[in-house]
This record gives structure tokens, C-alpha cells and sequence, in this order.
């Protein structure tokens, strides 16, 4: 298990999570390498998430915590580094969203998780073999 607490956050608490437990299981990951408990480090891809909303007709990455509570459309989506979705998660809010709104946020939420990814890399990327 890897318990999350998030100590500050205006929102997106649950995709912060996801995303800092992936860094937190490949540097524990390496511990055990270090103490010879494991041979390799099991990681072949990178793993993040962020939130996508529509608040006021207008698609927002990372939602805040004042925009998630006016959002017309709030999504999470997990993905891995090269770019195949583990969560697709979202609720019209407000109002039903249609396909052009749906892949609108989906392309949004891609350019955020690519940013996390490159974060990530530059912390773990040792650890990980990942073809993305």
C-alpha cells in the first residue's frame, strides 16, 4: 500500500496522489534494490493523473477548488507516460457535455500529464523502463 497525504492543495487532491505515489513507489522501489531485497526495479512506464473541468463554457487543466465547485463538467484522468488511459472518470455537473467537449478535455488533459510526466522523469527516470 501507498498511503497519500496531501498537506496543501487548492484542489485536485486525488490526481496530486496518484501522481506523487508513482514517485514515492519508485524511490521506495529503489530502497529495496539497495538493500538487495529486489533484483530490478519493476517499472516500465510512468503513471499520472490531473483533472479537467468546464466552468463557465470555458476547458480548465487542474481544476481548483473554486472551479470544481462551479464546474459545468469536472473529469480525472490517470494515464501512463506513453499515453494509454488507466481512469477515465467524469460527471456533467450541470449539463450533458457532448463528444466535441469530451475529446476537447481529453487532449487537454494529455498536455497536462505529459508536463507531470516530464517532472517525474526528472526525478525517477533512472528507475524506469519506459520506451515514452
Amino acid at each position: 500500500w501507498i498511503d497519500c497525504d496531501v498537506i496543501q492543495a487548492d484542489g485536485g487532491t486525488r490526481t496530486a496522489s496518484i501522481t506523487g505515489a508513482f514517485v514515492a513507489l519508485a524511490l521506495a522501489l529503489e530502497k529495496l534494490r539497495a538493500r538487495d531485497a529486489i533484483r530490478t526495479i519493476p517499472l516500465s512506464d510512468y503513471v499520472a493523473a490531473t483533472s479537467v473541468g468546464i466552468v463557465e463554457g470555458e476547458p480548465l487543466l487542474d481544476l481548483a477548488y473554486e472551479d470544481d465547485s462551479r464546474a459545468d463538467v469536472d473529469m480525472n484522468i490517470v494515464k501512463t507516460g506513453d499515453g494509454r488511459f488507466i481512469e477515465v472518470q467524469g460527471t456533467a455537473e450541470a449539463m450533458p457535455f457532448g463528444r466535441d467537449a469530451l475529446m476537447t478535455l481529453l487532449d487537454l488533459a494529455d498536455r497536462g500529464i505529459q508536463q507531470l510526466v516530464e517532472k517525474q522523469r526528472a526525478i525517477v527516470g533512472h528507475l524506469v523502463k519506459s520506451s515514452g
